[in-house]
């Protein structure tokens, strides 16, 4: 592939990406921001944390990426009666090939939207740990490959915790990124009612503007973003202060500082930038740190300010 063609290809993708994020900010007005760390968390093939209260758009926002994505789109209200098998599938006798066949759950989709997850038992929890880590279930000793696209997004509701099950912290390794929608603001809110009158709903368009083939090369290119020795040596020193830090118990794992790395690449991929560097890397912090730190998030804010602060940033090489 030639240079010029390489370049043909990579505008032809973020043009697919300026349409998905035009969709995403139609269903989530007000909230660029929100839109585009959801966009770093896909092309980074990661998972992603919702936690906020009801009714912000949580569910609307992934509907909108599910349509926009052209994918399978799932759901799984979580609650304590939910059973592992009620996610990943399960086995059923037919009595007329007098053979077992298999019906698959809602893991088996491109997006799936698990609601309320920490409602659901500590078993069904685990459930999801082999689906999202390695992209596939085993349901009796037979494994199921998954979409190699399939993305998460796990909702949890940080006020009511009554009758919850806090998500153990292999759980919440495996997201990629936790973030918090929040109420809009007075002139999106007025506008949303605005676009309600007549009983029509006008949120979502329906025609994918990115196939699984384009998303497949993005993350793809994203993976192989350059990112310097100088760079890595930043975040590599940015975990081992997490590690040591008084008010951490449990600092940076390897695999999470792999995740800040591949997230830090999509933030820079969508800047328009074939390589990383330092701020991109304190941009994404929060998102990253914070749902793998076991912090309350006004904590998790200063201590993560304090990490970064503790730590000198690397002077631009060429």
């Amino acid at each position: 592939m030639t240079l010029a063609t390489t370049s043909q290809s990579i505008d032809v993708n973020h043009t697919a990406l300026s349409e998905l994020r035009n969709r995403l900010n139609h269903a989530l007005r007000g909230k660029a921001d929100v839109v585009e760390l959801v966009l770093v968390c896909l092309l980074a093939n990661g998972h992603l944390l919702l936690e906020d209260k009801p009714g912000l758009g949580k569910t609307t926002l992934a509907k909108a990426l599910a349509s926009g994505l052209g994918g399978r789109f799932a759901r799984c209200q979580c609650t304590p009666d939910l059973l592992p098998s009620d996610i990943t599938g399960f086995n059923i006798f037919n009595q007329s090939t007098r053979e077992f066949e298999f019906r698959s759950g809602p893991v088996f989709a491109d997006i799936l939207l698990a609601d309320e997850i920490n409602r659901a038992t500590p078993r069904t929890q685990s459930a999801l740990l082999e689906a999202m880590a390695e992209r596939q279930v085993t349901v009796d000793n037979q494994r199921f490959p998954l979409s190699r696209q399939f993305f998460v997004i796990a909702t949890q509701n940080p006020v009511d915790q009554h009758g919850t099950y806090p998500l153990p912290e292999a759980q919440l390794d495996r997201f990629a990124m936790k973030l918090s929608v929040g109420y809009p603001e007075h002139a999106d809110e007025l506008q949303m009612l605005q676009d309600a009158v007549g009983g029509m709903d006008q949120a979502v368009d329906q025609h994918p503007v990115l196939d699984a083939s384009t998303l497949s090369s993005i993350q793809s290119q994203v993976a192989a973003l350059s990112v310097a020795r100088n760079v890595q040596d930043y975040l590599v020193r940015l975990g081992h202060e997490t590690r040591s830090h008084s008010s951490i118990a449990l600092g940076l794992s390897p695999r999470g500082l792999l995740t800040w790395q591949r997230v830090a690449q999509s933030y820079a991929w969508l800047a328009g930038r074939n390589f990383v560097t330092p701020d991109d890397v304190q941009d994404v912090a929060y998102p990253v740190l914070s749902v793998r730190l076991g912090l309350e998030p006004a904590e998790a804010q200063t201590v993560i300010e304090e990490i970064l602060s503790r730590v000198a940033v690397p002077k631009y090489q060429e």
